[in-house]
């Protein structure tokens, strides 16, 4: 038996299903011993043939959110490993369990500058947990053990450096026995438990702030709402695990915010930072503050805070609820989450439900009726830029719905790939990737692999023609927009020259009928949305500065290119704008 061999077999055994990669010279001996592994339906492991590194990255860090279970990728040597690097940081900062096996040069060749020589163990070092060079083959089953741990204990990427000469070497060793891992439950003593309590029962004002960390304890943070008469906000990645089947939910709150989150953290004058490492700290009051955390390294660093709590949240939360006095004012809750369904209605629904005739699409209006149509089980990837304004807004969690994106590293084209990894790893999910023109185009190769492996995926292309959030920063800071435009393509005929059912869409009353056929395909499909590029978000708060910029740059393009471009965007934006001056 070889030491590829068994490395795939250690990967078995900690119930590994697939590699995501690309073939090539000194990854040869571990894709020969998958191979030889017969695939997953016979016990063994798949070969995931993608036709970019950077996508099996993003495609393992998608399927190991999803799963909460370990995911691997691999590149060959040189290029093909160095093209993991922006997938497995999206992976590491996402707390993504995932093994990325970085094959290597010749060992004897290691530091002569040898044909696609890199330095492996320094340029993965800061984008994972672990990050070892494989040496001979008793080492090498230790090192994948150890990565392996690593990865799932401390939920990020493990980095395995693997000369393609060492794993075609002979076995010395028997494959170690891998392990069930049982984690404990780590709850505060009960001192802590009664101060977090008694300074809840003190506050006039409580206020909730919750991020991915609340996954598992929903209803444990709605029962602590409930009893200090706190609203809820949340963030970004803690939307899909607290926004469903809450009362006291006042919407999201940072750059892509929405709601009167905002307003309520602002007016509080005791805040709860619930399993969340926000890192817009603009958007953190200067008030007291109490941060509950299993991960004790993010708390903190963000905003000053009183009393840091370590633990998991749900039985935190269990033991700290008996304690807290349920309180009987309730007014400015009530003030708060009326002002919220006003906003909700007015300025985010205002291109909800008539769609507008003045122009191209509202990109509001193409994202609310594919939440209307999509299943109570789907999951959705979103790509960054505007698409993450849109899907944040629009796209209803309820449970069931899972939602990623590059939230923390901020990576464009990672849509497609993440949809890549949640449909190979969810077979039986609708599985739907929500795009740009611009994130799609980054790493339109990989379409194919939706179509090699026939997946029943949905491609949905909001094609404005523009980067549209890039666009708007110009525009806030009193620059013209300029080197944001994107040549018109018609992605539609290029997906359907490359096997897909595709649709060009057009005219907003085609849409529900394109998006259910496409959702109703068995294989993967795609639908082209032509979108306003002048459509703009409204942030939960809107600074004088941003007013003086916006309008010095609607000045700039007036001059120089015409007032039509600027006319053009103030209609495109008018109900917006005329709901937010009821506020």
């Amino acid at each position: 038996m070889k030491l590829a061999e068994q490395i795939i077999q250690q990967l078995i055994d900690a119930g590994v299903k697939r590699i995501y990669g690309v073939v090539g010279d000194s990854l040869n001996p571990i894709v020969d011993a998958v191979r030889a592994s017969g695939g997953s339906a016979n016990g063994g492991i798949d070969w995931v043939h993608v036709r970019h590194e950077e996508v099996a990255a993003f495609a393992a860090g998608a399927e190991a959110q999803i799963t909460g279970e370990l995911a691997v990728c691999a590149g060959s040597c040189g290029p093909g490993n160095t093209h993991l690097i922006n997938g497995l940081y999206d992976a590491n900062r996402s707390h993504a369990p995932v093994l990325a096996i970085a094959s290597h040069i010749p060992s004897e060749q290691i530091g002569t500058s040898y044909f696609q020589e890199t330095h492996p163990e320094r340029i993965f070092e800061d984008c994972s947990v672990y990050n070892e060079m494989a040496v001979s083959p008793k080492q090498t089953l230790r090192i994948f053990n150890s990565a392996m741990r690593h990865a799932e204990s401390l939920r990020g990427v493990a980095v395995v450096t693997l000369p393609g000469d060492i794993a075609s070497e002979d076995a010395v060793d028997s494959v170690p026995e891998w392990g069930t891992m049982r984690r404990a439950e780590l709850v505060p003593d009960q001192a802590t438990i009664q101060e977090i309590a008694d300074r809840i029962n003190k506050a006039d004002k409580v206020a909730i702030f919750a991020g991915a960390g609340v996954a598992g304890a929903h209803d444990e943070v709605i029962a602590l709402a409930d009893a200090a008469a706190a609203p809820v906000g949340h963030s970004m990645r803690g939307k899909e695990f607290i926004q469903y089947d809450n009362p006291f939910d006042v919407g999201m709150t940072g750059l892509l915010g929405y709601g009167q989150a905002a307003e309520g953290m602002k007016d509080a004058d005791l805040m709860l930072l619930l399993g969340t490492d926000f890192p817009y700290d603009q958007f953190l009051p200067d008030t007291e503050t109490i941060q509950i955390d299993r991960a004790a390294q993010v708390m903190g660093r963000r905003t000053n805070v009183g009393l840091l709590v370590e633990g998991d949240m749900a039985p935190t939360l269990r033991a700290l609820l008996p304690l807290v006095e349920k309180k009987k004012n309730r007014k400015w809750l009530k003030s708060l989450l009326k002002k919220n369904e006003t906003i909700m209605t007015k300025v985010v629904g205002a291109y909800t439900k008539k769609p507008s005739k003045l122009g191209p699409i509202h990109p509001e209006y193409a994202a609310s009726i594919l939440d209307d149509v999509a299943a109570e089980d789907a999951i959705f990837t979103a790509d960054t830029g505007m698409c993450n304004v849109w899907t944040a807004r629009y796209i209803t969690p309820n449970g069931k719905r899972r939602l990623l994106g590059s939230f923390l590293h901020g990576s464009m084209a990672n849509a497609l790939p993440q949809a890549l990894g949640a449909s190979v790893s969810q077979p039986g999910r609708q599985v739907i990737s929500v795009s740009g023109d611009g994130g799609l185009s980054m790493l339109l190769g990989d379409l194919l692999t939706a179509k090699m492996y026939d997946l029943p995926l949905t491609v949905v292309v909001f094609n404005n023609s523009t980067l549209g959030m890039v666009k708007l920063e110009q525009l806030v800071q009193g620059f013209e927009d300029y080197g944001v435009d994107v040549p018109a393509v018609n992605y539609a005929d290029i997906a359907t020259a490359m096997g897909f059912q595709a649709e060009r869409v057009t005219k907003a009353k085609d849409l529900e009928k394109a998006y259910k056929k496409a959702l109703s395909h068995q294989g993967p499909s795609l639908v082209e949305v032509i979108t306003d590029p002048n459509a703009l978000s409204m942030p939960p708060e809107v600074e004088s500065s941003q007013i003086v910029g916006f309008a010095t740059s609607l000045s700039k393009i007036a001059l120089n290119r015409g007032a039509g471009e600027a006319v053009a965007m103030a209609k495109s934006n008018w109900r917006n704008a005329s709901a937010w001056r009821q506020f």
